[in-house]
């Protein structure tokens, strides 16, 4: 059975966070239910236990996500159990929150990563030509898709946001994406929730060429530097949790569709 045959629209959904429908319009695709998208075993393959070291970062530096395991990857990121897996790190992160008091002086911040944590990028891995990781990175494809600007937001994060500011401390974006998609980034963030941060911090032309950790460890080192103290640093990738400067806490948001170094 090829991937173009259970790609196909069903219905569209929305992203739900807390059993309840997303307030703003997440238009995602919903696969037929598959054998194998239970996390069996597919051609020697225990999708589940794939996933689960992608997770725990036990399997690192690998390429794409297994071919017998493109369905159930989609299944579960656009299935129930990835909208609980993003609440439950978001409900972890606000109980931590609560228990930390911001100072007076306004330098308490928490660091965001963007795409698939704060953003998703669902319409474009559900694509037949993407297939959720399984194909090849296509960079010019995956930038003309964020220059659309219609990721929409991961709802759960989206709520721990906006507490954690509720709450009294300030928020940082810190992300891979390119300066030049500025514009387009803060409109997107806009019209999904996001209304207001600290700072917004995109990868520029002088950061090519260095590793994500590299990146994100110096420029959150240019954040303690300029006073601030980074309470919280949450992500979808290992590489935007580990290096220098990660912050008191840090929260993974599931994500088996892609690893970055």
């Amino acid at each position: 059975m090829g991937p173009q045959i259970f790609l196909f629209v069903l219905a569209t959904i929305y992203l739900s966070s807390h059993a309840q429908y997303d307030a703003v319009a997440n238009p995602i695709l919903q696969l037929r239910l598959l054998s194998g998208a239970g996390g069996h075993r597919i051609k020697g393959v225990n999708c589940l236990s794939w996933r689960l070291a992608v997770e725990t970062n036990n399997l690192q530096g690998w390429k794409l996500v297994p071919q017998s395991c493109e369905s159930y990857v989609g299944h579960y990121m656009l299935g129930k159990q990835y909208r609980l897996d993003c609440e439950a790190v978001a409900d972890a992160a606000i109980e931590y929150a609560k228990t930390v008091k911001p100072a007076a002086d306004g330098k308490d911040v928490w660091v965001f990563d963007i795409d698939e944590t704060t953003l998703s990028n669902m319409p474009y891995y559900a694509r037949s030509d993407v297939q959720f990781g399984a194909i090849a990175y296509n960079d010019t494809k995956f930038n003309e898709w964020v220059a659309e600007g219609k990721a929409p937001a991961v709802p759960a994060i989206r709520n721990l946001y906006l507490k954690v500011q509720s709450l009294g401390f300030k928020t940082v974006f810190l992300s891979g994406t390119a300066e030049k998609f500025t514009g387009i980034r803060i409109a997107n963030l806009h019209e999904t929730g996001y209304d207001k941060w600290e700072k917004l911090i995109l990868k520029g032309e002088d950061q090519h060429g260095k590793s994500a950790v590299q990146y994100k460890s110096e420029k959150r080192s240019e954040l303690v530097k300029q006073g601030y103290r980074i309470v919280g640093n949450v992500g979808d990738q290992w590489s935007d949790l580990i290096g220098t400067n990660v912050g008191s806490r840090t929260f993974k948001v599931p994500d088996p569709m892609y690893y970055i170094a």
